[in-house]
């Protein structure tokens, strides 16, 4: 029983690895975040609550790289990446992950996600589908 895997065996390691990989989310900025301009719906508090619940989190906008880990550091939140729209397919590359999301707030939003395999969520349904919250309270 030495230290070599069968086929089996190695098929069996891989499947497990995928159940414990980790959901992504990309956020845009602008009219997105409640601290974009114009301002979204989207709370700081909403993102460090899903980092907290194991998504690995991050930025996809028009913003410079350095613009857009300035707003995170002012906000005391570690991202995982920040990138530019175009560049969103990078962020797959990168990171091994379950599902891959994008949350923004415009057709291009839409574009770039579909172009880098990204699932889209419109701002305006995000806090219901990520995270379980109905209306304003």
């Amino acid at each position: 029983m030495g230290g070599r895997l069968f086929k089996s065996e190695s098929r069996f390691y891989e499947q497990l690895w995928k159940y414990k990989l980790a959901k992504l989310i990309s956020f845009d900025i602008d009219g997105t975040l409640e601290v974009g301009e114009p301002p979204g719906i989207i709370t700081m508090d909403m993102v460090r609550e899903a980092q907290k619940a194991g998504y690995l989190i991050g930025s996809c906008s028009d913003r410079t790289i350095s613009g857009q880990q300035r707003l995170w550091e002012e906000h005391g939140i570690l991202v995982e990446f920040t990138v530019l729209k175009h560049n969103l397919g990078e962020v797959a590359a990168q990171f091994e992950a379950d599902e891959y999301v994008h949350i923004g707030d415009t057709d291009l939003d839409l574009r770039v996600s579909q172009s880098a395999g990204f699932r889209f969520i419109p701002v305006e349904e995000a806090p219901s589908l990520v995270w379980g919250i109905n209306g304003k309270s």
